[in-house]
């Protein structure tokens, strides 16, 4: 795995982590302690959020390390190839 790619799935997993222990947060106080219902909707969806995040960063890593492949094996058998 290159360099940038292990960088953007790092940062990807903190920011998903930090997104989805406040919306843990948000979730607990808006169950047992809030009396307004619309703070554990707000919990919920951070809680999603986070997760949203995190899939999308997965996806963008995987996307991109598979064309770089695709792009560089393409180039080694160009330059193998007769003339």
């Amino acid at each position: 795995m290159k360099q940038s790619y292990a960088k953007m799935l790092r940062a990807t997993r903190y920011t998903g982590a930090t997104v989805l222990a406040v919306g843990i947060a948000i979730f607990l106080y808006g169950f047992f302690v809030s009396e307004y219902s619309a703070v554990t909707g707000i919990g919920i969806g951070t809680v999603m959020g986070a997760v949203f995040i995190f899939l999308i960063g997965v996806f963008l890593v995987a996307s991109e390390e598979m064309l770089d492949k695709k792009y560089n094996d393409d180039q080694t058998t160009k330059a193998e190839a007769p003339v």
